[in-house]
Protein backbone atom coordinates (compact mmCIF):
# COMPACT_ATOMS: atom_id res chain seq x y z
CA UNK A 1 0.00 0.00 0.00
CA UNK A 2 1.51 3.44 -0.79
CA UNK A 3 1.40 6.54 1.00
CA UNK A 4 -1.14 9.26 -0.50
CA UNK A 5 1.02 12.44 -0.86
CA UNK A 6 -1.16 15.08 -2.08
CA UNK A 7 -0.06 16.99 -5.02
CA UNK A 8 -0.97 21.04 -5.11
CA UNK A 9 -3.88 20.40 -7.25
CA UNK A 10 -5.80 18.51 -4.92
CA UNK A 11 -4.92 21.36 -1.88
CA UNK A 12 -7.44 23.53 -1.12
CA UNK A 13 -7.50 26.23 0.90
CA UNK A 14 -10.65 27.39 2.69
CA UNK A 15 -11.18 31.21 4.67
CA UNK A 16 -13.07 30.13 7.91
CA UNK A 17 -13.92 33.34 10.61
CA UNK A 18 -13.68 32.59 14.44
CA UNK A 19 -15.32 34.29 16.73
CA UNK A 20 -13.23 34.82 20.07
CA UNK A 21 -15.74 36.02 22.24
CA UNK A 22 -15.56 34.44 25.51
CA UNK A 23 -13.53 31.34 24.19
CA UNK A 24 -10.16 30.26 26.41
CA UNK A 25 -7.32 31.15 24.70
CA UNK A 26 -5.53 27.83 24.74
CA UNK A 27 -8.35 25.79 23.70
CA UNK A 28 -8.63 28.82 20.46
CA UNK A 29 -5.02 28.50 20.03
CA UNK A 30 -4.73 25.00 19.77
CA UNK A 31 -8.13 24.19 17.54
CA UNK A 32 -7.19 27.57 15.24
CA UNK A 33 -2.76 25.91 14.86
CA UNK A 34 -4.92 22.74 14.00
CA UNK A 35 -6.60 24.29 11.04
CA UNK A 36 -3.57 26.21 9.98
CA UNK A 37 -1.71 23.28 9.89
CA UNK A 38 -4.37 21.14 7.84
CA UNK A 39 -4.75 18.49 10.05
CA UNK A 40 -8.58 18.71 9.73
CA UNK A 41 -8.33 17.47 6.39
CA UNK A 42 -7.73 13.75 4.98
CA UNK A 43 -4.89 14.09 3.15
CA UNK A 44 -2.66 16.13 5.91
CA UNK A 45 0.94 15.82 4.89
CA UNK A 46 3.59 17.21 7.30
CA UNK A 47 5.89 18.29 5.03
CA UNK A 48 3.24 20.60 3.05
CA UNK A 49 1.04 23.62 3.78
CA UNK A 50 -2.38 22.09 3.42
CA UNK A 51 -4.10 24.16 5.96
CA UNK A 52 -6.82 26.87 5.62
CA UNK A 53 -6.98 30.50 6.41
CA UNK A 54 -8.31 31.85 9.77
CA UNK A 55 -9.56 35.08 10.42
CA UNK A 56 -9.99 35.58 14.24
CA UNK A 57 -12.09 38.67 15.22
CA UNK A 58 -13.31 40.28 18.31
CA UNK A 59 -9.76 39.06 19.90
CA UNK A 60 -9.73 41.70 23.00
CA UNK A 61 -13.15 39.39 24.22
CA UNK A 62 -11.16 36.49 24.77
CA UNK A 63 -10.85 35.16 28.53
CA UNK A 64 -8.54 33.66 30.92
CA UNK A 65 -9.44 30.85 33.38
CA UNK A 66 -7.95 30.85 36.67
CA UNK A 67 -5.68 33.64 37.87
CA UNK A 68 -4.08 33.87 34.85
CA UNK A 69 -5.37 36.98 33.96
CA UNK A 70 -3.59 38.68 36.89
CA UNK A 71 -0.70 36.72 36.83
CA UNK A 72 0.26 36.54 33.10
CA UNK A 73 3.09 38.45 31.96
CA UNK A 74 4.60 38.46 28.65
CA UNK A 75 8.68 38.80 28.48
CA UNK A 76 10.76 39.74 25.44
CA UNK A 77 14.70 39.72 25.70
CA UNK A 78 16.43 41.90 23.36
CA UNK A 79 20.26 40.02 24.12
CA UNK A 80 22.09 42.57 26.36
CA UNK A 81 22.37 42.29 30.07
CA UNK A 82 19.20 44.20 31.63
CA UNK A 83 17.66 43.66 28.38
CA UNK A 84 14.50 41.47 29.53
CA UNK A 85 11.27 43.48 28.95
CA UNK A 86 8.18 42.01 31.28
CA UNK A 87 4.91 43.18 30.39
CA UNK A 88 1.29 42.03 31.93
CA UNK A 89 -1.53 40.71 30.41
CA UNK A 90 -3.82 43.36 31.14
CA UNK A 91 -1.61 46.17 29.16
CA UNK A 92 -1.21 43.61 26.59
CA UNK A 93 -5.01 43.62 26.03
CA UNK A 94 -5.61 46.66 26.07
CA UNK A 95 -2.82 48.11 23.91
CA UNK A 96 -2.72 45.06 21.21
CA UNK A 97 -5.24 42.60 21.78
CA UNK A 98 -4.33 40.74 18.48
CA UNK A 99 -1.37 39.98 19.54
CA UNK A 100 -2.55 37.47 22.31
CA UNK A 101 -3.98 34.96 20.12
CA UNK A 102 -0.95 35.83 17.59
CA UNK A 103 1.25 34.61 20.02
CA UNK A 104 -0.29 31.67 21.51
CA UNK A 105 -0.93 30.43 17.72
CA UNK A 106 2.60 31.06 16.71
CA UNK A 107 4.22 29.17 19.50
CA UNK A 108 1.84 26.02 18.73
CA UNK A 109 3.01 25.88 14.82
CA UNK A 110 6.16 24.44 13.85
CA UNK A 111 9.45 26.34 14.12
CA UNK A 112 10.47 26.41 10.25
CA UNK A 113 9.53 27.96 7.15
CA UNK A 114 6.89 26.09 6.74
CA UNK A 115 5.53 27.02 10.47
CA UNK A 116 6.47 30.67 8.98
CA UNK A 117 4.29 30.31 6.32
CA UNK A 118 1.24 28.78 7.99
CA UNK A 119 1.16 31.42 10.39
CA UNK A 120 0.85 34.36 7.61
CA UNK A 121 -2.67 32.75 7.11
CA UNK A 122 -3.95 33.74 10.35
CA UNK A 123 -5.58 37.31 10.52
CA UNK A 124 -6.52 38.73 14.18
CA UNK A 125 -8.69 41.53 14.63
CA UNK A 126 -9.65 43.29 18.04
CA UNK A 127 -13.38 44.00 16.89
CA UNK A 128 -15.63 42.30 15.02
CA UNK A 129 -15.10 43.67 11.24
CA UNK A 130 -12.56 42.39 9.20
CA UNK A 131 -11.66 43.13 5.60
CA UNK A 132 -12.07 39.61 3.62
CA UNK A 133 -15.42 39.95 3.25
CA UNK A 134 -14.60 38.83 -0.76
CA UNK A 135 -12.98 35.52 0.26
CA UNK A 136 -16.72 34.07 1.22
CA UNK A 137 -15.13 32.87 4.71
CA UNK A 138 -17.14 30.23 6.37
CA UNK A 139 -18.18 30.50 10.25
CA UNK A 140 -16.20 28.14 11.93
CA UNK A 141 -17.73 26.99 15.75
CA UNK A 142 -15.06 26.13 18.22
CA UNK A 143 -16.02 24.38 21.42
CA UNK A 144 -15.39 25.57 24.67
Amino acid sequence: MKTLTPSPQDIHQAWYVVDATGLPLGRLSSQIAAILRGKNKPYFAPNLDTGDFVIVINAEKVKLTGLKAQQKVYQAYSGYPGGLKETPFAKVLEKHPERIIQQAVRGMLPKTTLGRAMFKKLKVYAGSEHPHAAQQPVVLEIKE
